[in-house]
């Protein structure tokens, strides 16, 4: 388990982040490439299956039950992921949403989508 992040526009193990991980950033390697569809491509080789969280997919979330080797992509607020970054993903997936709101911010929807697949590889 790790939390890969790529080096350029992306806060880092601030304080503030410490502290809203009530210490689960000691736990989690934290990990931050120069180049993530590069590394993307690496967990890849070594058998990590690569899913992308993006709105427009249409799979969604609880239609995939992957349980082996697992890399969930999340990407930023205002833009999602990066068009090659997408590419590069192995499945996108979307999370099924409900009346007027249209997205969740990224803790929430890494929260609900790291909660189903630890769900799954319990199972």
């Amino acid at each position: 388990d790790a939390v890969i992040t790529p080096s350029r526009n992306s806060c880092g193990l601030t304080g503030a982040v410490r502290k809203v991980a009530v210490g689960a950033a000691e736990l989690v390697p934290y990990v931050q490439v120069t180049n993530l569809a590069r590394t993307i491509r690496m967990l890849q080789e070594n058998g990590v299956f690569v899913i992308g969280l993006a709105g427009e997919a249409e799979s969604d979330l609880f239609e995939s039950t992957e349980s082996g080797s697992l890399a969930i992509v999340m990407g930023n607020e205002a833009k999602g992921m990066r068009r090659l970054t997408r590419e590069h993903c192995d499945q996108l997936i979307k999370i099924p949403m409900a009346g007027a709101v249209e997205s969740l911010n990224v803790s929430v929807a890494t929260g609900i989508c790291l909660f189903h697949f630890a769900n799954l590889r319990q199972a």
